[in-house]
């Protein structure tokens, strides 16, 4: 049984820092993407970033240059760190896997439990 493990969320003042991470427990040969969503209370859940198994990166417009997003291939673990964080980034955040068709990230049916994050200001 597929299950993803967020951690590193947190409460954090305005201005802060917090590392996310998240592992694919079972083994999943060649998973394409990884990425990151999250929900804001009342809100969608949105696409913060995604990460393909050579690198490449992309990310929701608001959050460039402060978030990064990596991973581990071989652990399928990737991870999400944020910088100069911001109360609008306040939301549970969300790990996936997945794939791009036709440049549009997919995400698998497979969801974690979120990790909470929490920004004040």
């Amino acid at each position: 049984q597929v299950q993803l493990a967020e951690s590193g969320g947190g409460l954090v003042q305005a201005g802060g820092s917090l590392r996310l991470s998240c592992t694919v427990s079972a083994s999943i040969p060649s998973i394409r993407v990884m990425g990151w969503y999250r929900q804001a209370p009342g809100k969608e859940r949105e696409l913060v970033a995604t990460i393909t198994t050579d690198g490449t990166p992309k990310y929701l417009d608001s959050v460039k240059g402060r978030f990064t997003i990596t991973r581990d291939v071989p652990k399928n673990t990737v991870y999400l760190e944020m910088n100069s964080l911001k109360p609008e980034d306040t939301a549970v955040y969300y790990c996936t896997f997945g794939a791009y068709y036709s440049g549009n990230y997919s995400p698998t049916g497979k969801w974690g439990q979120g990790t909470q994050v929490t920004v004040s200001s």
